[in-house]
């Protein structure tokens, strides 16, 4: 069973996304503050976290940016529709996806599902993608760039993967959201754009990933 935790002020939204994950069969866990949400995410050990930006006690933005520093748990965050600077600056500090309050719960819970369901192993699990720089085992999860190991957020992964398993063929903005969030996903592009962002930093080898201008990335390591 995936244990799914919400943390919210909001008693209306956190029930309201209760009564849909929980018919799906997950097990969910709320917290109502920046520090108890902190707290359940270290205890329970979360699969999924839908968090609010807008939190008493410490924001979203300080939560997120504290658990990464621990966890590559997969992060949903939820923002105002006005606030763009919320997107952005959740999107720069390690947060996967985000939906804008007012929300549809079944596309939150939509958004879960394709979440949770690449988690648990979509794909060739044994796979392992070598190149003359940089190896992927797919199975595991794992990236090492000259033998090191590169902590990667879930997002940021599959991003790298489905460059790596399309190496040198250019993948737009379009396919990448299809491939690593799937059909589901109605946020921006520039998402795309952030989380590559992410992953060039963390390789340390940023023209493994080339852009082409208006069309969109190309991986460009050489294969073993």
């Amino acid at each position: 069973m995936s244990r799914i935790l919400v943390i919210d002020d909001e008693p209306s939204i956190v029930n309201l996304v209760s009564a849909y994950l929980k018919p799906e069969g997950y097990q969910v866990f709320t917290a109502a503050d920046g520090p108890s949400g902190l707290k359940a995410a270290q205890a329970y050990k979360p699969d999924l976290i839908v968090l609010d930006v807008m939190l008493p006690g410490m924001d979203g933005v300080e939560l997120l940016t504290r658990l990464r520093r621990e966890s590559d748990v997969y992060v949903i965050l939820l923002t105002a529709r006005t606030e763009e600077t919320d997107k952005v600056i959740g999107l720069s500090v390690g947060a996967d996806d985000y939906v804008t309050k007012p929300f549809s719960p079944r596309e939150l819970t939509a958004r879960i599902k394709a979440a949770l369901r690449r988690l648990k192993g979509s794909g060739r699990e044994g796979a392992i993608l070598e190149f003359r720089h940089l190896r992927i085992d797919v199975g595991a999860r794992m990236v090492t760039v000259e033998e090191q190991p590169v902590d990667l957020t879930a997002s940021e992964f599959d991003l790298l993967r489905a460059l790596a398993e399309n190496r040198g063929r250019v993948l737009s903005r379009e396919q990448l959201l299809e491939k690593v969030w799937g059909g589901a996903y109605f946020g921006e592009m520039r998402v795309v754009d952030v989380h590559l962002g992410h992953v060039r930093q963390k390789l340390g080898r940023p023209e493994l990933i080339a852009t082409v201008r208006g069309v969109g990335y190309r991986f460009e390591d050489e294969p073993l």
